[in-house]
């Protein structure tokens, strides 16, 4: 094996590395508060506000990622909005996980019992307490799992920002491939891909097992 190749080309695909963590991380940071404040007006009874609100997670949820990125791309600036390629792989992550992790945060939230509503109210606490200190913590909870397993297909999502010419991981190991004629960039980057989900499931586990005997 070539040890000097994977050497020379290892800290060009690194670089890639740092868009695909920004997109990660904050889409990580945007998207779960906007989760759990969407999920949270689906309990208000409005008919409109929830008509809204499924509206937003149905299109989300409904239309492939890849077509969300090319719309964000050359689909805003026609409505005026212009933003550079890596806001827009940020804000349409965002909007698109979010619309996930809202269907399981607002499936948990129904999933808690109406008894636990009455005793918070025999206690002192007031709706917004109750929602607050008692409901939203439990969803959470209840939705670990499901919340660890999209956190881990965003991992590789993050590679479809390539489409919109970002520099990421996958990006950047194809342009080496395509320069040199040789495949070592994509193995490089496919055990970068599995060291970062390995990273995020272990500490998936670590957080389910420590909030476990919640449930």
């Amino acid at each position: 094996m070539d040890f000097i190749y994977y050497l020379d080309i290892l800290p060009y695909i690194l670089q890639g590395m740092k868009t695909t963590l920004i997109v990660f991380s904050l889409t990580i940071v945007f998207s779960l508060p906007l989760a759990i404040l969407l999920a949270s007006l689906t309990t208000i009874n409005s008919m409109i506000l929830n008509k809204v609100i499924s509206t937003y997670t149905w299109i989300f949820r409904g239309t492939p990622l890849l077509l969300q990125l090319y719309f964000g791309m050359y689909g805003l600036p026609a409505f005026g909005i212009t933003l550079n390629r890596l806001n827009v792989a940020i804000l349409i992550f965002t909007l698109n996980y979010g619309a996930y992790f809202t269907e399981i945060i607002r499936g948990s939230i129904l999933s808690i019992s109406e008894g636990q509503m009455e005793v918070s109210k025999t206690l002192g606490f007031n709706k917004f307490q109750t929602y607050f200190y008692i409901v939203i913590p439990q969803a959470l909870k209840r939705s670990l799992q499901s919340i660890s397993n999209e956190v881990i297909t965003l991992i590789k999502d993050t590679a479809l920002v390539a489409a919109v010419a970002l520099n990421d991981l996958l990006r950047n190991a194809k342009e080496i491939v395509s320069r040199d004629y040789r495949i070592e960039a994509f193995i490089i980057v496919g055990l970068l891909y599995v060291l970062m989900s390995y990273v995020v499931v272990k500490i998936s586990k670590r957080v389910e097992l420590k909030y476990a005997y919640y449930r």
